[in-house]
C-alpha cells in the first residue's frame, strides 16, 4: 500500500511544494512545529532512511541542504534544524525546522495552525529562494 508521500509525490494528494528535482520532493509539514517546517523525500518509497544506497542517500542530504539554504532566506531564524524520526510514516524523509532556540525542534509541542493562505505564501517564498 502506498504511503501518504507516495501519494503527494504522485500527485493523488497535494501538497505545498517549495523544491523538487528528479529523484527528491520538498513540501511544506501540514502540521507544523515551526513556520516553514519542511518535509523533504526521496521520490523512491524506502522506509528507512539508512536503508538507502550510500549515493541515493547522500544525495538527498545534499538536496536537502539546498532546501535549508532556501529555508533560511525565506524564513528568518538562527539555524535549520534537521531531524530524521522515521516512525510516523514508512517512507524516509528529512525534516527541517527554522529554529531560534533549542525548543523549536520539539516534537511534542503543540502544533501551529496556519491558513491556506499562510502555507501558500511561505511555501512560494521558499520556492522563490530555491536554486
Amino acid at each position: 500500500m502506498p504511503t501518504i508521500f507516495s501519494k503527494i509525490i504522485s500527485g493523488e494528494i497535494q501538497c505545498y511544494k517549495v523544491a523538487e528535482n528528479e529523484d527528491f520532493l520538498a513540501f511544506l509539514d501540514l502540521s507544523p512545529v515551526a513556520r516553514g517546517h519542511t518535509l523533504v523525500i526521496p521520490k523512491v518509497e524506502t522506509d528507512y532512511i539508512f536503508d538507502m544506497e550510500d549515493q541515493a542517500l547522500a544525495d538527498f542530504h545534499v538536496f536537502a541542504k539546498k532546501v535549508s539554504i532556501a529555508l533560511k532566506k525565506a524564513v528568518p531564524c538562527k539555524r535549520i534544524g534537521v531531524a530524521v524520526v522515521g516512525l510516523e510514516v514508512p517512507h524516509a524523509h528529512i525534516h527541517l525546522i527554522p529554529m531560534n532556540r533549542i525548543g523549536d525542534l520539539s516534537f511534542v509541542s503543540e502544533r501551529l495552525k496556519l491558513s491556506p493562505h499562510e502555507f501558500k505564501k511561505i511555501a512560494g517564498s521558499i520556492a522563490d529562494s530555491f536554486q
